[in-house]
This record gives C-alpha cells, structure tokens and sequence, in this order.
C-alpha cells in the first residue's frame, strides 16, 4: 500500500509548490489555498517519487517535494499506471483520476529550474468525491474503477435518423457507480457488432452493455453477435432480467439477449428501449461489483 510522503500547495500557478503539513479538499473547489483550485477537472495533482528517481541525472537542484508542482507526493504507487477513474481513499477524503500528464508549459518555473519536468509523462490529476484532510504520512488505499463500453445497435441511430436515448441514460444512471470509457453507435450488423464486442475485450474493459437488437426483427442479431466472441455463457443474468421484466411488462418472454465473458469482459445484452434498459440495469447493479471482482480475481466467495 503506498503512503503520503509530503503535501504542497503554491500561490500561483506554474511554479514550485512548498510543502505545508496539512491541506484540506473541497468538493467541487480542490485544496484550500492552492493556486489550482476551482471548479474543473485538475483539483489535485499527484506525484510518486519514483518517478523523481528518473529525474535526478537531469535535475540542476535537489529534488524536494513539491518541486515538480504536484500538490500530493506518495510514495510506492505507481501512478501513471491507474487508468482514469480509479478512486484514491486518502484518510477521510476520497478522490477520482481525471487525467494522466498533461501538456508541458517549458517556460514555468519548474520547467526553467530543473531543466525538466516529469509532471507531464507520470503526473496524475484528480478531483475531489468526498472532503476531508491530508497529511503526510497517511496510507493511500486504491479503489480499481469498473470500466464499461456501452454499445447501442441501431440502423437509425447509427445513420442519424433517430437520437440515440438508450446509450446517454445508461451512461447517466452509472454515474458514481462506474466510469463509462466509451460510448459508441454500430448499425444491426453482425460482423461490426462482433468486431467491436471483440475489441472492448482486447482493451481490458470490465464490463460491456448493449442495447438494441435483442427482439425477433429480421435484423436484431446482438445475441447471436455476442454468442459468437464470447467464451463462456452467463445465463443467469439473462434469466434474472426476463423474470423480474415479467412483471412490469409480458413483452419481456419475447427478449432473446443474452450474457456472457470474453477474457475478463463481462458483455450483457439490454433492450434498445431506454425505460427498458434502465430497468435492466437496476436489475444488474446489485451483482456488478462482485462480478467484476470476481472476473478480475479479487473476489472467490459468493456465500454471504
């Protein structure tokens, strides 16, 4: 588990920050009394110091905390390697990844002082989920993100003739429970289905969402796209679905989605009906976190 080695804020943007013993998150603001606050995605930035072993043959000063501008310097966590999303519990405050690097501004005072910055290649930035205070010392638990691509099959959506409803509502209700990494439109055709259920897989993501395409129209080929990537068949998130849809509508009995895993991705199959996919996902989300961590191999156990 890494820790907090040192805590920095600065005055002005740009330049060295000078570390304090303590600093306080806000949400919606960042740390009190730092230059970088404010209402936007780079509240809180980061930084591990070994990524400042890297810069000690280039570096013309020592390298304190602090002096690469990175309001947070830990140690023993490797940063640049979480994917954006992934929540850091730092005593009682919680923050979320937005960004990795960023541009390098060759005129500031960090640039012009060392000679270099590393900031930009290994530097994260977050924004503040829950408030509370940092100092020195403290342990930094990482909380994984689940990562989803929700995919909507659809000859009008994807030919523009119909707004898609069902993807940015899916994308909505996850908010805070998951970080959607992509969201993309494919017509009703088997093969780019294939390819891109295929492709979700190839990049790791956790989870995978359809919707559209599961109903008896000649052209409603998800379930056999999804049947033909995936490598294992979870059909009890399919028989979950059907019967608690059974009783909200009797249309239910005539859905033919299916669930599955490819590698360690998990692709459901939710109706084009936004009301409907909804309600899908609610159906879901009680079992999602264990099944990913399960996919993932940090969970075994299902006996409560």
């Amino acid at each position: 588990m890494g820790k907090v080695v040192s805590v920095n804020i600065s005055e002005k943007k740009g330049t060295i920050k000078h570390p304090v013993e303590l600093i306080t998150l806000k949400i919606g603001y960042g740390i009190e009394g730092d230059a970088h606050a404010g209402d936007w995605h780079r509240q809180v930035s980061l930084l591990d110091l070994s990524s400042f072993e890297k810069m000690h043959n280039r570096a013309h000063v020592a390298l304190n905390p602090g002096i690469f501008a990175e309001n947070i310097t830990t140690e023993g966590v490797d940063l640049w390697e979480l994917p954006v999303g992934t929540r850091l519990e730092i005593g009682e405050s919680l923050l979320e990844i937005t960004q990795i690097g960023k541009e390098c501004h060759r005129h500031c005072q960090v640039f012009k002082q060392v000679g270099d910055c590393v900031m930009p290649r290994e530097g994260i930035f977050a924004k503040v989920i829950k408030e509370g205070s940092i100092s020195a010392g403290e342990a930094i638990k990482i909380i994984p993100v689940i990562r989803v691509a929700i995919l909507t099959v659809s000859d009008k959506g994807f030919s523009g003739e119909r707004a898609d409803l069902s993807g940015p509502a899916l994308a909505d209700a996850l908010e805070g429970k998951a970080f959607v990494a992509v969201k993309e439109i494919v017509p009703d055709e088997l093969e780019r289905i294939k390819a891109k259920l295929i492709e979700y897989a190839d990049q790791g993501l956790d989870l995978v969402i359809t919707t559209g395409g599961t109903g008896f129209a000649p052209r409603d080929v998800t379930p056999e796209a999804t049947a033909a990537v995936i490598e294992r068949v979870a059909p009890g998130i399919g028989e979950a679905i059907r019967a608690q849809s059974l009783k909200i509508t009797p249309m239910a009995m005539l859905s033919r989605a299916t669930a599955g895993i490819r590698k360690k991705t998990l692709i459901i199959n939710f109706p084009g009906s936004p009301k409907a996919a909804l309600e899908c996902l609610e159906i879901f989300l009680p079992v999602m976190n264990h099944a990913v961590e399960t996919l993932r191999g940090d969970a075994f156990e299902c006996a409560r």
